[in-house]
């Protein structure tokens, strides 16, 4: 058995168990390699911090044996993350649209709508309560 191998399979032994790399593991070391990227030009010492505690504490998720609360972590992680992807992309869109529509929230559960521009006061239902009022576009 080559030594190459006798590594390998030291290395699976040793990982046996282990929770190992997930979404937030992954956020984790990229944040700690932007903030040591924004320290290295800014030479803001408590951005090192922060980057070594994103470093350690993506090892720790890695090398954890706990894998059911890595996994709750991860599953919160990856929630947040979503919602703000798609608040993101609402938001670019409009932006976009802004010329096109006129963007306003339901006076009663406060979900987004849109009208199209220039067609004056018109009434509008709300498709999630189905409250309707009066709006001008």
């Amino acid at each position: 058995m080559s030594v190459l191998q006798k590594m390998k399979e030291g290395l699976i032994r040793f990982m046996a168990g282990r929770h190992g790399t997930d979404e937030l593991s992954l956020a984790l070391l990229i944040a700690g390699v932007l903030l040591s990227v924004l320290t290295s030009v800014t030479g803001f010492f408590p951005l090192y911090i922060l980057g070594l505690a994103a470093y350690v504490l993506s090892i720790f998720r890695v090398l954890s044996r706990n894998t059911e609360k890595r996994y709750a972590e991860n599953r919160k992680f990856v929630a947040a993350w979503q919602r703000l992807r798609t608040d993101l992309k609402q938001f670019i869109n409009r932006v976009k649209n802004m010329r096109k529509y006129k963007y306003f929230k339901c006076p009663e559960c406060g979900s987004r709508l849109r009208l199209p521009r220039k067609v004056g006061e018109v009434t509008v239902t709300c498709g999630k309560c189905h409250n309707a009022f009066k709006q001008k576009a």
